[in-house]
């Protein structure tokens, strides 16, 4: 089959895919119009971020399979994919581990300030007693909005460091997910708003949906505790960010962010925003699935996506 991938994506992976037949077109630089001028041929196209809209999957005459190498799929217009005929599937949960460990940086980085110590340090200012007044993280309350893979990868390693995790409780939950919940020891309880006024930080782990985006508005960040923490690895379109500045300011809300609204779609470039340069913000660049292991195992996930489809099932399709 024709496979074009227009994002990174592991070069041993790539010989696997050449060894099992495919011809495998890469190019990572693809993106809009580009993109669109490149699709027409392939059968199969593999994208992490990059945005699949409606004129690319128009210009895909020969497109059947669209695979999103991670969890997310908010950047492909699944339904016009849908009325095109192209099936749309993802590999949800293989990068959980590593987005657990940086929403568990973000919260340490927070508590000790680390951002600011190493700043002045390498700025050679010794300040020893400005960074001496961290609360710590044992005994505090963690409030997990999302408990699929990630959110129980968080609460298993939140845990470790004698934090209390709460979530809300759901019903139709997997056995599966019931056991590592009780095994963990995750206080559930009956309602968002209950989470948001018991606990001291709140981490967000839900894909984008018309109920989800934006629900962490003004009303959202009133109910949460005066100093609480924010933690957002999971998309920006949850966050109203004008609401989370003017929270920052006027209740000491902290903010550990690794997505944000209007993100550059390349890897390097200009990113003007207010939110991200917010000195209550500890920010990093939508960096949560971007370690080694994790990619690895992504795309695994990617050649056992294309292996199903050849065999006639489809893995993973969310349209």
């Amino acid at each position: 089959m024709k496979i074009l991938i227009a994002d990174s994506f592991p070069e041993s992976y790539q010989s696997e895919l050449v060894k099992n037949g495919h011809q495998i077109t890469s190019n990572p630089s693809l993106q809009g119009d580009t993109l669109t001028e490149t699709v027409g041929s392939y059968e199969i196209l593999i994208v992490r971020s990059t945005k699949v809209d409606a004129n690319t999957l128009d210009a895909g005459k020969s497109l059947k399979l669209v695979i999103r190498a991670g969890a997310g799929t908010n950047n492909i217009d699944k339904a016009h994919a849908a009325e095109n005929g192209i099936r749309v599937c993802n590999v949800p949960g293989a990068n959980a581990m590593a987005v657990a460990e940086l929403a568990i940086g973000l919260i340490i980085c927070i508590d000790r300030n680390i951002p600011n110590n190493v700043s002045d340090l390498k700025n050679k200012v010794w300040a020893k007693k400005k960074y001496s007044s961290a609360q710590g993280l044992y005994g505090q309350k963690l409030g997990l909005i999302g408990l699929g893979a990630i959110g129980l990868a968080v609460a298993e390693r939140a845990n470790v460091f004698g934090i209390q995790v709460h979530a809300v409780a759901k019903p139709g939950r997997s056995e599966d997910a019931k056991k590592r919940i009780s095994d963990i020891g995750i206080r559930q309880l009956e309602s968002v708003d209950e989470l948001l006024s018991t606990c001291d930080i709140i981490s967000l782990h839900l894909p984008v949906t018309p109920e989800t985006n934006k629900m962490v508005d003004k009303t959202f960040l009133e109910k949460m505790k005066d100093g609480a923490t924010l933690i957002n690895t999971s998309r920006g379109d949850l966050v109203d960010e004008a609401a989370l500045i003017e929270a920052m300011e006027t209740k000491g809300i902290r903010a550990g962010l690794d997505v944000y609204d209007n993100e550059p779609g390349s890897g390097a470039g200009r990113f003007d925003s207010a939110i991200a340069s917010h000195p209550g913000v500890c920010g990093t660049h939508h960096i949560g699935a971007s370690t080694e292991q994790a990619q690895m195992a992504v795309a695994e996930g990617v050649l056992q996506v294309i292996q199903s489809y050849q065999q006639g099932n489809l893995r993973n399709c969310v349209n």
